[in-house]
């Protein structure tokens, strides 16, 4: 009876044993993580991450011929001042003055498409936007055998969905700004648009303003000579862009001052 007693004791002690051990669970395997996807490319540009002070001056809404002669003037200006310009141009001015888009090339400033006839993009359809942009496109092209590589949307207007189809479509890299002078606003003075480009322009920025307006053209010559002074280099934007080190942070500034009008202007 001993024998029989000891092999029960045994096996009643192997069963709570293995009572006290945990049963063995599955090694968790970490969830599979998506490999890191590459940042979006980087398609539309206000400023520029530069070495050295470099700016861009942009002009919209040309080539101003006929009796007011505004892109002449500044072709003019920026030949005696041995500077570069960037124009983005509106197609239907782009036919009627082709002469002007080629001077604007010949004499080593950029230009780009800024639609046919000026619309708000982000209000139509996209068939309706390509054939602005394409238009622009064909007007350029003859007129002085340059195909654009830059697009600025009039307003600045493109929807995000549009930003990304039209650098896709047309390989365009999209121009906004960094400073507005307003110029376009009335009533304006050729001393307040120049006040407000003077006061607001850093190393790398893109300034928008218009060779349509007179009183543009006529704040240049104070704008070319105190920014000279100021140690600052005009480049075209694609030339601006090509110095571009990546991400900058933004500055803090909000827009430029404005000067105090007195009360008796209209």
């Amino acid at each position: 009876m001993v024998r029989p007693a000891i092999f029960l004791i045994l096996l009643l002690s192997l069963a709570q044993g293995r009572a006290q051990t945990p049963a063995s669970s599955p090694t968790a395997t970490p969830a599979s993580s998506a490999a890191p996807q590459p940042p979006a490319a980087r398609v539309t540009y206000s400023r520029l991450n530069v070495d050295g002070p470099y700016i861009a001056m942009t002009f919209d809404d040309g080539p101003s011929g006929g009796s007011t002669n505004n892109t002449n003037r500044l072709l003019d200006l920026a030949a005696k001042k041995h500077i570069k310009l960037t124009f983005f141009l509106i197609g239907e001015n782009a036919q009627h003055y082709p002469q002007l888009v080629q001077r604007e090339l010949a004499e080593g400033h950029q230009v780009g498409n800024h639609s046919y006839t000026h619309p708000d993009l982000a209000k139509m359809s996209d068939d309706a936007v390509r054939a602005e942009l394409q238009k622009t496109q064909d007007a350029i092209i003859n007129a002085a055998g340059y195909k654009p590589v830059l697009m600025r949307p009039p307003y600045g207007a493109l929807t995000p969905s549009q930003r990304l189809w039209i650098a896709r479509e047309f390989g365009f890299k999209i121009i906004l700004w960094e400073v507005d002078p307003l110029d376009w606003k009335r009533p304006i003075t050729s001393e307040i648009v120049a006040h407000r480009i003077l006061a607001a322009t850093r190393p790398g920025d893109i300034i928008l303003s218009h060779d349509i307006h007179a009183t543009t053209v006529d704040a240049m010559p104070e704008v070319f000579d105190t920014l000279l002074a100021k140690g600052f280099k005009f480049v075209t934007v694609s030339e601006l862009l090509a110095m571009d080190k990546g991400p900058v942070a933004k500055p803090s500034k909000k827009s430029a001052p404005t000067p105090v009008i007195p009360a008796s202007t209209p």
